[in-house]
């Protein structure tokens, strides 16, 4: 079973970074920074840290994990993460190279449940998640840090 890993980074605002990706053919959508866990990788945290240096050049500190997807064939881990610094041009994942991958544009999304529902972030059931621990007032992150 394949394992994804994704962060819900929040900055020192209360926004949340999303990257807005644009692809011909395609409605935009937004994603959440993250990918795949590789064998190398130590352990599922290790590969988010990576996966945010690759592709926000940031450095997150990880406060829990959120919530967790599952298909047949693929299992998603979201972590609740805050995040002091990044820099979008200085990103090194191999997407952005690759060519006919569309554009990626790294966004501060404010953390409301009205923003959210502005936005198609995907996938879709991490942004009804987020909805809800927004209302609920749930999300955790106040003085994590």
């Amino acid at each position: 079973m394949m394992e994804r890993v994704r962060a819900v980074l929040v900055t020192a605002d209360d926004t949340m970074l999303a990257i807005r990706r644009t692809r011909p053919g395609i409605p935009e959508y937004w994603v959440l920074p993250g990918g795949g866990v590789e064998p190398s990788d130590a352990s599922r945290e290790a590969a988010l840290y990576r996966e945010i240096h690759e592709e926000i050049a940031g450095k997150a500190d990880i406060i829990r994990l959120l919530h967790t997807m599952e298909s047949d064939d693929e299992r998603q881990l979201f972590y609740l993460a805050r995040i002091a610094t990044w820099s979008f041009d200085d990103r090194t994942g191999p997407e952005f190279s690759t060519e006919g991958r569309g554009e990626y544009a790294l966004e501060e999304i404010p953390l409301t449940a009205e923003r959210l529902d502005g936005i198609d972030l995907k996938p879709e059931g991490i942004a009804h998640v987020l909805q809800g621990a927004i209302r609920a007032g749930s999300l955790g992150v106040e003085g994590s840090l």
